[in-house]
């Protein structure tokens, strides 16, 4: 596959950041593919791995010949070995008026976004890159797939380019990249406590998090639960989404949900070992949800000039499980699993649209219902649309006038 990658979505973001910054950043998940995009948007750019141990030992020992050795620039990858590092490629662009000189890599970007924020401030674009989206996975292949498949074989890229299986896949991933991670950031004593912890997660994606509740289950302090789901959300696993706070009504709930980022990796640390075990299973909904929930996060990564402004909304009889901001307005979504379409799928986004329109917030500009079977219509003033359009779902009108896709010089690939 060297001369058959899949162009990411992201390129025009990340080429167009390197035309007005002299860093950029691309930080998310290992194995997310952040080393392959940078060596195909930049391949006259020397690659260092700040993983190898010489080149570690040199960037920290002696920081200054480590960055001389590269007058031309440099991708780094694995930045966050060094982090002292930061403000001596601070001193460097400094004294050299060119864009995209540097261009790092991270995983930890619970350390690496504060060292960031501090050495590199007005000097560098983060972008922030999750594993293939489902049209990067699929493409014109996608019609012939199966909700089931694509849940259970989730979006890690190595996947699709080596045919693996993705539960063999999964663990070694929570093995090798997870729990080596969490054993950088944090000092975990008892490893145990930690599979169990991120067992249950997974088992609660899709729902709302309940602190105590999942400490009881894991046998963990409430502190000890927050610092750990801080972890597993800065290693780019898990993200919570905050409940929507506006004057619509006074008794909503303010608990945030939990999501995997992978269906995948929720998907094997649930048990699942075979596309077919999801088709009864008491979590598809839940499972479901969360696939539709990471493609739209995913979309809003890629976009230039898109917020990153995931919500749900939820009082003590209806909810609905997504709202971003479009433009000045509002975008809700219904997300449901099944393949047949139930006139009480409409009713939560026909509430909230209704008082929106009665009391003081924010507009609903548009109401989606998502689904898991194959057509496509409009019923009640709402899209009815089946996940295999999710790909063509919109989350911007108009891209950010700093930021508009241009042709790198550097650019050399083949289309898929």
């Amino acid at each position: 596959m060297d001369n058959d990658w899949i162009k990411r979505e992201i390129a025009p973001k990340v080429l167009g950041l390197a035309k007005v910054k002299p860093v950029i950043s691309i930080v998310g998940p290992r194995q997310s593919g952040k080393t392959t995009l940078c060596k195909m948007l930049f391949p006259k750019k020397t690659l260092v791995s700040l993983e190898d141990i010489d080149e570690r030992e040199f960037a920290r020992e002696d920081p200054r010949g480590f960055l001389n050795r590269f007058s031309d620039g440099v991708v780094i990858d694995e930045v966050q070995r060094v982090p002292g590092l930061l403000s001596y490629i601070q001193t460097f662009v400094d004294n050299r008026d060119e864009k995209g000189l540097f261009i790092l890599t991270g995983s930890d970007h619970l350390n690496l976004s504060g060292e960031i924020s501090q050495s590199l401030a007005g000097r560098t674009g983060i972008v922030k890159l999750l594993p293939f989206s489902l049209d990067e996975a699929y493409g014109n292949k996608l019609q012939t797939q199966t909700i089931e498949s694509v849940l259970y074989t989730g979006f890690y890229p190595r996947i699709f380019k080596d045919n693996l299986n993705p539960s063999q896949e999964m663990n070694d991933y929570i093995e090798t990249y997870i729990n080596k991670d969490v054993r950088r950031l944090v000092n975990i004593k008892k490893q145990n406590n930690f599979d169990r912890f991120l067992k249950i997660c997974a088992g609660r994606t899709g729902q709302l998090l309940n602190i105590d509740s999942l400490g009881s289950d894991c046998g963990l302090d409430n502190q000890t639960v927050k610092e750990w789901l801080a972890i597993l959300e800065a290693s780019y696993a898990i993200k919570l989404i905050a409940p929507f706070h506006n004057n619509y009504d006074k008794r909503l709930i303010k608990s945030p949900k939990l999501y995997f980022l992978d269906t995948g990796l929720a998907c094997r640390l649930i048990g699942i070992t075979d596309p077919s075990q999801l088709i009864t299973h008491p979590l598809k909904g839940e499972i479901f949800e969360t696939f539709v929930i990471s493609e739209i996060l995913k979309k809003q990564f890629n976009s230039p000039g898109v917020p990153e402004d995931l919500y749900f909304f939820r009082d003590n009889k209806f909810e609905v499980d997504l709202l971003f901001q479009k433009n000045a307005k509002l975008v809700q979504i219904e997300i449901k699993s099944g393949q047949t379409i139930a006139s009480g799928f409409f009713k939560n986004l026909l509430h909230l649209r209704n008082i929106s329109f009665k009391k003081p917030g924010p507009e609903i500009e548009e109401s989606i219902l998502i689904y898991g079977g194959d057509d496509n219509y409009t019923r009640n003033d709402i899209k009815v649309m089946s996940w295999k359009n999710l790909p063509g779902l919109e989350v911007k009108k108009t891209l950010g006038a700093e930021l508009v896709e241009q042709e790198d010089p550097e650019e050399n690939h083949s289309p898929r």
